[in-house]
């Protein structure tokens, strides 16, 4: 029907437009926007440490987030802790509920790869959310002398490096299925699959083209090789310089 309207010459308005979908209920359902952060709670938010802090060498920053990945029927949740300097995933849990014993392992892992014992150079950073600012928490980091530092209100920029590695993530790794997982486990699987690929393959300009396991072992600042657009004034051709 809407074709042959197409084809007598009538263009209706976006408007209009739409409206005719949503009345032959040929729309998309609009996907539910989903919360992982409840910072309601009862339990102490700390300070922000990291504002001007840059790293200079592994296990001195880590940031920490929660996303979520969709399935056919429902979704999971990727709990992550990565490594400011290297860009290396160095914990992470998937797991079907938001509950904080899931943070704690990913948290856990991480402890792990860093030879536990005294962490007291190293900042933990993260959002006001209630897995992160829990007595089970809290206490793991403390045990290690860990330094906790959290968001601002309302301020997920200041976590910028977990929210784009969960980019990364479902970009590269889910979205680009072009489907939904049809179970927990072959979303496990391909998660899994992908840190791992992420972590030993895939370069980063952040880090000079190298992998975060490379970047990992090294100190010192790191050379960025962002693509930068540059407009001459004379003839304001474009260049595109590394």
């Amino acid at each position: 029907m809407l074709c042959a309207m197409f084809n007598t010459g009538w263009m209706p308005g976006r408007d209009s437009f739409l409206n005719l979908l949503r009345r032959h209920h040929l729309m998309q359902k609009p996907r539910k926007s989903r919360s992982t952060t409840n910072s309601n709670h009862r339990y102490h938010k700390w300070k922000n440490l990291i504002k001007g802090f840059k790293p200079t060498a592994a296990n001195q920053l880590w940031q920490s987030d929660i996303t979520y990945i969709d399935l056919a029927d429902g979704c999971c949740y990727l709990h992550l802790v990565t490594d400011a300097y290297s860009k290396k995933i160095v914990g992470w849990c998937l797991a079907e509920s938001l509950a904080s014993v899931f943070t704690l392992k990913a948290l856990r892992m991480a402890i792990k790869q860093a030879g536990g014992g005294n962490l007291s150079g190293l900042i933990h950073h993260s959002d006001r959310g209630i897995q992160y600012c829990c007595d089970l928490y809290v206490e793991e980091l403390q045990k290690y002398g860990i330094q906790i530092s959290m968001t601002e209100d309302y301020k997920p920029t200041d976590n910028a490096l977990a929210e784009r590695v969960n980019g990364t993530i479902k970009n590269e790794s889910v979205y680009r299925q072009d489907r939904r997982f049809d179970t927990f486990e072959e979303a496990m699987e391909q998660i899994e699959r992908f840190i791992i690929f992420y972590n030993s393959r895939r370069p980063h300009y952040s880090i000079g083209l190298q992998t975060p396991n490379d970047a990992h072992e090294q100190t010192g600042e790191q050379k960025k090789m962002w693509k930068t657009k540059i407009y001459q004034k004379d003839d304001k051709s474009l260049q595109i310089n590394p």
